[in-house]
């Protein structure tokens, strides 16, 4: 018996306290597992991770809809999702969304037209020229086939002959 509880705990030293951790994120939710306000559900007890000396609790948004638990040394990250209220009282239908009427707007860029695609931030800028494969309004995703690409990019129209990737402003 004794050898068998020995291999056990050789086999999980090293390893972060899973129930720790639901306790910590119970305690940071203010609310048990389960429960409205606290995580939807324990974490698996079956992932392995290193042993963190501290670690590191917050919330995912604004929305409190799942909790961080971060470990800087060894770097790893869970996010616990919370359990929020129903958006309707129990017994109620919910709502039905209406669609809301949307104006199609005129593209801007039309297939076949000269396109600059731009990107970048404080520090650096790429662009790329290419054609259009397809009409785009300000917003939208279209093709653009440039020179010494196997396949088109993928962009987002800004105005009249100029584009972005998708991710820039």
């Amino acid at each position: 018996m004794i050898p068998l509880f020995l291999l056990a705990a050789a086999a999980t030293a090293g390893f972060q306290d899973i129930a720790a951790l639901d306790r910590a994120v119970a305690a940071f939710a203010g609310h048990a597992t389960g429960e409205e306000g606290g995580a939807q559900a324990g974490i698996d007890a079956r992932l392995r991770l290193r042993t963190c000396p501290t670690v590191a609790l917050s919330w995912r948004s604004e929305a409190h809809d799942a909790v961080v638990v971060a470990c800087s040394g060894p770097d790893w990250r869970l996010f616990v999702p919370v359990r929020r209220a129903p958006a309707v009282a129990a017994g109620a239908a919910p709502a039905t969304p209406r669609p809301v009427p949307v104006a199609k707007a005129e593209p801007v860029i039309r297939r076949g037209d000269a396109v600059t695609i731009e990107a970048g931030s404080n520090g650096f800028a790429i662009s790329r020229d290419g054609v259009a494969i397809a009409d785009a309004a300000p917003g939208a995703r279209f093709g653009v086939r440039v020179d010494g690409a196997t396949a088109p990019v993928q962009a987002v129209a800004v105005a009249a002959g100029r584009a972005t990737l998708p991710g820039w402003q």
